[in-house]
């Protein structure tokens, strides 16, 4: 006789641990089914994790190799070993994975290995390795599957001289010279990672900008500063073909100006161009379950799909394909299973850039609340006119925030600049209470600080700041 459960939750990414141990906690018992050998999804095993990894020891080497001496430092012969950087990241990776596993044993959750297919609304099939079926039983289901990669029409991803996200995290040399494909945050993180290891790196963007969610203001800056590191930038450039030979990658190009075209030469092109749904084999069309023209499940304000006991959640729906966002929606949706009052506040999910300088944002941009015909106040103030910014050396972008005219609620921030991605949840608690700009300018920052940045331009909203 198959096991039942109250819960199956399908895939073992952000959404899905952390949905699996919510659940645990509100008393159900609980199964978990994920593909991988190991928990974590993408965003741990080939994603977020091993990623920020290699940007900081990218970071450091850089460093070292560059503006120590500035500082009184001098370092002879600073080297890499590139193999012993891989090595530091895979055993973040493997540590961490570990510790889920010891949270899932701690919660009496159910591991199940293999890939999970919907028979009916309360069957699961799974397929194991080993070839061998086991079906197991459930109240209800929350889908947590995740994303893959987006594959580019006529370009074939080989992971070794065309690489998607994933073989750009194991690459055994520096290359020469890297073409990335995607001006997305994706594409620009593992840019800067081989730049700074010594790659000549070129970025092809089909649109005129880079992250093109991104606040335009800020996204002019982010791109001034990645190119005075080193990366060229190639916008409103169409890629209509790319062939291996000898171990270069050859790359027809097109303006989608003029329509000129010319050929790129590269030892590596990256393709990252997004990513898309994954629901491979899950058995969706089995028992009619909606999507969108996306491949994106489409799901009610419950997190229901069109089948009301399976749930879905994370990048499967709509919505920015963030962990985060993810592990609040399982959150939400298992609370909501238990029924309690499950909610996630999109106006306040945050997004970072990892680069250097970060890059992060909380809320609307200045071109949204246009849009939207909502009238706004800005103020803005730079890093360098902070004294911790200029203590440390990293005075580039500035912050920037947006309030409402009438109310002086914060709508939007912005932050280019050091420790971006800490800063920005001094932003996103204010929002997330309705504060508004005068508020924030009221409270006491520690000085010499970078949140004083944050201050300042909260002063500026109401034309009174300080330090410039």
């Amino acid at each position: 006789m198959a096991d039942k459960f109250d819960l199956v939750v399908i895939g073992g990414g952000p959404a899905g641990y952390v949905g699996s141990i919510r659940a645990a906690q509100l008393g159900m018992k609980v199964a978990c089914v994920e593909y991988r050998k190991t928990l974590g999804g993408t965003c741990l095993n080939v994603g977020c994790i091993p990623s920020k990894a290699l940007l900081y020891s990218s970071e450091l080497y850089e460093e070292a190799k560059h503006n120590f001496a500035g500082y009184g430092i001098e370092v002879d012969n600073v080297k890499l070993n590139l193999a012993q950087m891989l090595a530091k990241k895979s055993e973040v990776v493997k540590t961490l994975t570990k510790g889920i596993e010891g949270l899932f044993k701690k919660n009496k959750i159910t591991h199940y290995n293999g890939f999970a297919t919907l028979k009916d609304n309360n069957t699961i099939e799974i397929k194991k390795a080993d070839g061998s079926v086991e079906e197991i039983k459930a109240e209800k289901v929350l889908i947590a599957t995740g994303s893959e990669s987006a594959n580019l029409p006529g370009i074939e991803i080989d992971e070794k001289n065309i690489i998607s996200s994933t073989g750009a995290l194991e690459l055994s040399k520096v290359p020469e010279e890297m073409i990335v494909i995607g001006g997305g945050y994706i594409g620009l993180e593992m840019g800067s990672i081989w730049r700074r290891l010594g790659s000549k790196v070129t970025v092809i963007e089909f649109l005129d900008r880079i992250v093109p969610a991104m606040d335009l203001e800020v996204g002019k800056e982010f791109k001034k500063i990645l190119e005075k590191q080193g990366i060229e930038f190639k916008l409103e450039t169409k890629v209509l073909s790319a062939a291996t030979k000898n171990n270069k990658v050859a790359l027809e190009i097109e303006s989608v100006k003029n329509g000129e075209q010319t050929k790129l030469i590269a030892d590596v092109v990256l393709v990252s161009i997004g990513r898309k749904p994954f629901t491979k084999n899950l058995g969706l069309e089995n028992l009619g379950i909606i999507t969108d023209k996306m491949g994106r499940i489409e799901t009610n304000e419950h997190f229901q799909t069109s089948i009301q006991n399976i749930y879905a959640v994370g990048d499967v729906i709509k919505g920015p394909m963030l962990a985060h966002k993810a592990e609040e929606e399982a959150i939400a949706a298992v609370e909501i299973m238990a029924g309690q009052a499950g909610h996630v506040n999109y106006d306040c999910i945050p997004g970072v850039v990892y680069t250097h300088p970060e890059v992060a944002s909380v809320g609307k941009t200045e071109e949204e609340l246009q849009s939207l015909n909502i009238e706004y106040n800005k103020g803005k103030f730079p890093f360098m006119a902070n004294s911790r910014a200029k203590a440390v050396g990293q005075e580039e972008g500035f912050v920037k925030i947006l309030a409402c005219k009438k109310t002086d609620e914060v709508l939007g921030v912005h932050i280019i600049g050091p420790d971006a991605g800490t800063l920005i949840h001094e932003a996103v608690i204010l929002m997330e209470f309705r504060g508004a700009s005068e508020d924030l300018a009221r409270i006491c920052h520690a000085h010499p600080t970078l949140n004083e940045a944050i201050k300042e331009a909260a002063l500026s909203v109401l034309g009174r700041k300080i330090n410039m």
